[in-house]
């Protein structure tokens, strides 16, 4: 394999600790993967796949019994299942930010979280595609959303949102999937060639698609990888204003409302950066990579949170600004309803998680230690999710004939099928720290002193 990229970068500084060299890189990465098992990583899958088997359950339990073992009702019609829905694929967003808009200001900083971010927006759409589907009441006539060729004339009502998400969510899932694979190819490669086992090898030569480190190989990849990234950047805006269209087409209050889009959008960024130093920040620590994710990573992830988390704030103050403005007094009843009404507490919780707690990340000293926003990345991911379920909850409890209100609660189900995708998610995450490398190693290599030098070196000879 070529020890360097085409488009190695000049004129930044590095974003990894000085003293390594392409090789180092490549062996320090390489050796998680092809290394024996820690023990505890058994234990971490162990307990994962353990959460995991209360989704298989629960789902299993639906299928035979239905719907009714949710807590949802009359006038609650929708509960925990279109929650964890919005609330996993807003996750999902950071990855795809990361990794393409990023890469196309040339960023360099991205290279060290790019890849387990891009793997867990894979993780987490997996996660939330499993609730519409169950959310269906027959989830095995799930195929009848798509448009497909049929006598029947059983085609989907494209005026409905729901079927808007279906085509956001599969296009989404489909262009992060192969711009995730596609940046992984080398890696592979490099996987196969210092692999010991016979097995190994081959399975990493068969997915390395005979890669070889020729200049058509790299000018293919260089040329399909930023293709995919600009294919996925306006995925990153279009797929949660598509899933915020399910409230904002609807005419209940608290719903109706223009603001959605951009505030869902930034929500989305806002939980996914969130959730990207969840994980990165005990990685980093496990597998001491605090050479390659750096401080650096960790501050520019909390000021890209903190920012987001601003438009968030934004939007709430615009949401109580235009409900009384309207003059509307069902939407000027709904605000009440989240100040004072029996979801209050939710109401007060997501502030405190959404807006105070991220004020923090304006001192440097509080973005100088890592696991402080590490406690407020996981404080931001429980206010997500009582945003939506203030969103949800809330507008519908209260309908618009006083005789149809009613009170909403998750029921047992409803936790164990969402914990189930909590433990879902975690396992996946495991199996993809364990049998691939969670930094590219083509891209930590391009970003190297040597490398640029090197590279400076070629321009210098070629001009």
């Amino acid at each position: 394999m070529a020890d360097l990229t085409p488009d190695a970068r000049l004129g930044k500084p590095p974003v990894i600790a000085p003293g390594h060299t392409p090789r180092s890189v490549t062996d320090k990465i390489s050796e998680i993967v092809l290394t024996r098992t820690p023990r505890w990583w058994w234990v971490a899958f162990g307990l994962s796949f353990l959460l995991m088997q209360g989704l298989l359950v629960g789902v299993g339990y639906l299928v035979f019994e239905g719907v009714g073992i949710w807590g949802v009702n009359n006038p609650v019609g929708w509960g925990f299942a279109i929650i964890n829905f919005v609330w996993w694929i807003g996750i999902g967003h950071a990855g795809t930010l990361i990794s393409a808009i990023l890469l196309l200001l040339r960023q360099d900083w991205r290279t060290s979280i790019n890849r387990f971010a891009e793997a867990m927006t894979l993780f987490a759409v997996a996660c939330a595609g499993v609730f519409p589907l169950i959310h269906l009441g027959r989830p095995w006539l799930g195929y009848w959303l798509m448009p497909y060729p049929n006598t029947m004339g059983l085609w989907p009502n494209f005026r409905s949102p729901l079927i808007w998400d279906v085509f956001a969510v599969s296009t989404y899932a489909t262009v992060s999937a192969l711009f995730w694979y596609v940046g992984l190819i080398p890696d592979l490669a490099t996987l196969r060639d210092r692999s010991r086992r016979k097995w190994k090898k081959i399975v990493y030569g068969f997915a390395a698609m005979g890669w070889r480190g020729h200049a058509a190989h790299w000018h293919n990849y260089e040329v399909a990888y930023l293709m995919l990234a600009g294919l996925a950047t306006p995925l990153v805006v279009s797929v949660h204003t598509v899933i915020s269209f399910d409230f904002a087409a609807g005419q209940v209050p608290g719903w109706h409302a223009t603001i959605f889009p951009p505030y869902f959008v930034a929500g989305a960024v806002f939980a996914g950066f969130a959730m990207v130093l969840t994980l990165a920040i005990p990685l980093r620590q496990v597998f001491s990579l605090e050479d390659f994710i750096t401080l650096r990573h960790i501050q520019n992830m909390a000021k890209v949170m903190l920012t987001c988390g601003l438009i968030v704030a934004y939007g709430y103050l615009v949401e109580i600004f235009m409900a009384f403005y309207s003059g509307n007094q069902y939407e000027e009843f709904m605000i009440l309803n989240r100040i004072q009404g029996p979801y209050k507490y939710q109401w007060w919780a997501l502030l405190l998680c959404n807006i105070l707690a991220p004020q923090m990340i304006w001192s440097s000293k509080v973005r100088s230690r890592p696991w402080v926003i590490f406690i407020i990345a996981l404080f931001i991911n429980v206010g997500m999710w009582l945003e939506r379920f203030v969103i949800v909850v809330t507008s519908l409890s209260r309908d618009f004939l006083p005789s149809s209100w009613g009170t909403y609660s998750g029921t047992r189900w409803d936790w164990a099928i969402y914990v189930g995708t909590i433990g879902l998610f975690l396992s996946l995450l495991f199996l993809f720290v364990r049998f691939l490398p969670m930094i590219s190693i083509v891209e930590m290599r391009t970003i190297l002193p040597e490398a640029k030098a090197i590279h400076q070196k070629h321009q210098e000879a070629d001009a």
